[in-house]
């Protein structure tokens, strides 16, 4: 795809490849006795969809404030391709700002907004003509052109807000949270006619959003800031299946986290013993640690033996199940004291517990999620007794404020 240049000629928007379009350096911002950012950094690659995910107030439009310009680091520095950039003014930094409040102008149609930046910058009528055709059969709204904002849907005027920003070629993109007041469905394509155009124009882009699917969805790397600094950067994939902390784990879908003990080369949940994954770091004896999986990864059956799967939880009971459409939820609650026949090691002898692990003495709750075809294969109702495993899980050490133990559902 391209985009008609001030020549008259198309371009792709092509840029020298050996410096990211975006590069941040310890960011640090406060305003007033709060810190809002601390310490950031990451780069953006050329061509590349970075999305940060982070919960209200963790700082997002902050940083996307400072790198626009709109805001001054308190220490740290903006790069745009290898130059700095960091007290340049918004409009020497060529980028395109896409906000949640699309800040068109009422009184101009569709195609009137979209040339607004080339008719500043004193593009020719023929360069200005042909931009504004070419963005708006990429954005589809060619049928749209004459009307005003007014007179459009939500997502049409989001793509209007779009197609100005990339009007004038920016180098870079910025959005912040742009579909979030748009509905579900059109929110969802929307996004994916978003990274299929940034995508093709070859066009970095810096996304803002506290939605997680919308994050999966988009990224191509996602940072996941809280409270003012960066938990985790990686690919989606990543971010899911193997998180670094409690709050990625979490945010970013549903997971249960159990808190335990290492103990003896396994994890002790009570008396139960848990076999670690093959990549577990040393751990020191008695160390608290953290079992995060998620809902997906839970196997349930009616007997051990065909659970398939060394990580072996135990005994539970199903004390709820909801149904919604495609999946399946259930709630069941383990069982901390097995049987003769689920002990490894000898004889069933309830283990002397420290004052910790006193919260498992009922058992602690697991949430779960079946697809359709597992929920009509093995259909169970609230009361049935059933074994659980994990097709696998993540184990982090657990460094607890007091005497924390139990079991997280979120």
């Amino acid at each position: 795809m391209s985009v008609i240049g001030k020549n008259g000629r198309a371009t792709n928007l092509d840029r020298p490849a050996d410096e990211p379009a975006i590069s941040v350096k310890d960011l640090a911002k406060r305003f007033g006795s709060h810190q809002i950012l601390a310490g950031i950094s990451f780069d953006i690659a050329e061509g590349e969809m970075l999305v940060v995910l982070g919960p209200s107030g963790s700082g997002k439009t902050t940083l996307l404030r400072i790198i626009a310009g709109l805001e001054q680091p308190d220490a740290g520095d903006v790069y745009l391709h290898g130059r700095l950039a960091t007290h340049l003014p918004p409009q020497q930094r060529q980028l395109g700002v896409v906000f949640q409040e699309q800040a068109l102008f009422q009184h101009m149609t569709a195609e009137q907004n979209i040339a607004f930046g080339l008719k500043l910058s004193k593009a020719s009528g023929e360069v200005m003509r042909a931009t504004v055709n070419e963005l708006l059969d990429l954005t589809g709204l060619q049928a749209h052109r004459r009307k005003y904002p007014a007179q459009l849907s939500g997502g049409q005027r989001q793509r209007v807000a779009v197609a100005r920003a990339l009007a004038y070629r920016p180098r870079a993109l910025l959005l912040d949270e742009p579909f979030s007041a748009l509905d579900a469905v059109t929110r969802t394509d929307l996004r994916r006619e978003v990274r299929q155009l940034l995508h093709g124009l070859k066009v970095p882009a810096l996304f803002i959003t506290h939605d997680q699917e919308e994050a999966l969805e988009l990224a191509d790397r996602i940072a996941v800031l809280n409270a003012g600094r960066i938990e985790q950067i990686d690919t989606p994939f990543e971010i899911y299946n193997h998180p670094r902390s409690e709050f990625v784990a979490t945010f970013l879908g549903a997971a249960n986290v159990l808190l335990g003990r290492w103990r003896e080369g396994r994890v002790a949940l009570g008396a139960l013993r848990l076999k670690p994954p093959a990549d577990t770091a040393s751990l020191a004896e008695r160390q608290p640690v953290k079992v995060i999986f998620r809902p997906e990864d839970v196997i349930l059956n009616f007997q051990p033996q065909y659970l398939d799967t060394p990580y072996y939880l135990g005994a539970a009971i199903v004390e709820d199940v909801s149904y919604t459409g495609p999946i399946e939820r259930l709630v069941v609650r383990l069982s901390l004291w097995p049987s003769h026949a689920e002990i490894e090691d000898g004889p069933h002898r309830r283990p002397a517990l420290a004052p910790v692990d006193e919260i498992y003495a009922d058992g602690f709750p697991v949430m779960v999620t079946r697809s359709k075809w597992e929920a009509s294969e093995m259909a169970l109702s609230v009361g049935d007794p059933v074994v659980v495993g994990l097709k696998g899980y993540r184990l982090l050490p657990h460094y607890p404020l007091g005497g924390a133990a139990g079991a997280k559902v979120f």
